[in-house]
């Protein structure tokens, strides 16, 4: 099974087939980080994904692409081409020695190549085979070509970002591939167990359309049960404490709108000559109305009476002046603490370099150092996403060289000969 697993692992005894593109690389990750045997089959050369930047040190490189280490730790690696008719019935020497197989291809295209689920299964009934698309594997839309931001607009996600006036957004991230590999590594886990019971095998069809449907909080149940349709909101509607203003050293999330606590912040700027007029009566009645709003259990707590919008428009964008105003002369720590003393919910908006140096992060071992004997460095990656006590998720290698693991698997594990090997990859095979 390699020499990642140890017995403590979640899925020591489990291995998968990685047939997976961008959209389904993050499902297989999980599954190798919880201790899968994960076999990645590339095509010869290595995968397109390696070409995929950042780069270590910004220098474009094959085997030097942060993107593809980070989608494949714990993985062993090998070279075939499908295309041709040894590659083909190689692999399915190698599906005969799997649990599972992910892919991401075009519905139809394992079918052409006689390796479809009908095929694979007879061949092992015990097979679990998840195929992940951008709108699954029936349908009108089925054919369509989904790369991540089809995913996010046709699954309502990007309608939701940004501000009413301007265009949808579209989040950034991989948000679409993200989901679906999430689900599809839940759809695998469910179905492990199933065949724990039963013994049997089966199909997964995992949609990333719907994937990313089903993660729009109740924007399809509001129209589905009070026809609603949720819409971009920006700042037009108030959504309490939860506003993004800038700081000394970037931004927190709070509004002084509506903020549980208000008055013992404006007690803070005051108390440093920072508080303006705030305390006028026009403003305090501004911000009683919002905390009253707030109060009511008749109405959405997250949401402030667009009425108050529209009668004090003049007051909330003085009150939001003198805040920031009042932010801008301190860092984000400054005011995270000095409002955790007061007992009012303020966060500070953390890009890649703060969660690096998070001491909640640094106090939970969140980061992980791998070592790249090829760079001759450790390169620190993000850690588990969950804590099982009993059966610990961990990195325990990084992701694997072009055709690295060739000679172990096809020689040791398929029972292949030097010579058939040297002969493959003559012909391309490998």
């Amino acid at each position: 099974m390699g020499n990642i697993s140890a017995p403590e692992l979640a899925l020591d005894d489990v291995r998968v087939v990685d047939l997976a593109g961008p959209m389904g690389q993050y499902c297989t990750k999980v599954l190798a980080d919880m201790g899968a045997d994960v076999i990645k089959v590339e095509r010869p050369g290595g995968d397109p994904a390696r070409n995929l930047d950042p780069f270590v040190n910004d220098e474009p490189n094959s085997e030097r692409s942060l993107y593809f280490y980070y989608l494949n730790t714990n993985k062993r690696g090998i070279t075939l081409s499908l295309d041709t008719r040894a590659g083909r019935e190689i692999f399915k020497r190698l599906v005969k020695t799997a649990d599972v197989l992910v892919e991401t291809f075009n519905p139809g295209y394992m079918d052409n190549l006689e390796m479809g689920y009908s095929t694979l299964s007879n061949m092992n009934p015990r097979l679990i085979m998840v195929s992940i698309t951008g709108f699954g594997q029936a349908g009108p839309y089925k054919d369509f070509k989904a790369p991540d931001i089809v995913g996010v607009a046709m699954g309502g996600l990007m309608n939701l970002g940004g501000f009413p006036e301007d265009p949808p957004n579209y989040p950034g991230a991989f948000q679409g591939y993200n989901l679906a590999s999430v689900d599809a590594a839940i759809g695998v886990l469910t179905a492990l167990f199933h065949r724990d019971l039963t013994g049997e095998g089966q199909h997964i069809d995992v949609s990333m359309e719907e994937s990313v449907s089903t993660a729009i909080e109740l924007a399809m149940v509001s129209y589905a049960l009070r026809k609603i349709i949720r819409k971009r909101t920006g700042r037009q509607v108030y959504r309490g404490w939860n506003e993004v203003f800038p700081c000394k050293d970037g931004f927190i999330l709070c509004s002084p709108l509506g903020a549980s606590g208000w008055p013992r912040i404006l007690e803070w700027m005051n108390s440093e000559g920072m508080a303006a007029d705030l305390k006028d009566k026009r403003y305090k009645e501004v911000l009683d109305a919002m905390a009253d709003r707030q109060m009511d259990r008749n109405v959405s707590a997250s949401r402030i009476d667009p009425r108050i919008l529209r009668d004090y428009t003049q007051e909330i964008r003085h009150i939001e002046e003198v805040w920031e105003a009042f932010l801008m002369t301190h860092t984000r720590e400054e005011l995270y603490e000095g409002c955790q003393e007061r007992g009012v919910r303020l966060m500070p908006v953390q890009n890649a370099k703060d969660l690096v140096n998070d001491p909640q992060l640094i106090a939970r071992n969140f980061f992980v150092d791998v070592e790249h004997p090829e760079l001759g460095a450790r390169l620190k990656y993000p850690g588990a996403p969950y804590r099982l006590s009993e059966t610990p998720w961990r990195i325990a290698k990084r992701a694997p060289l072009i055709g690295e693991h060739n000679l172990e698997i096809y020689v040791g594990e398929l029972g292949l000969s030097s010579r058939e090997l040297a002969a493959l990859a003559g012909e391309g095979t490998i």
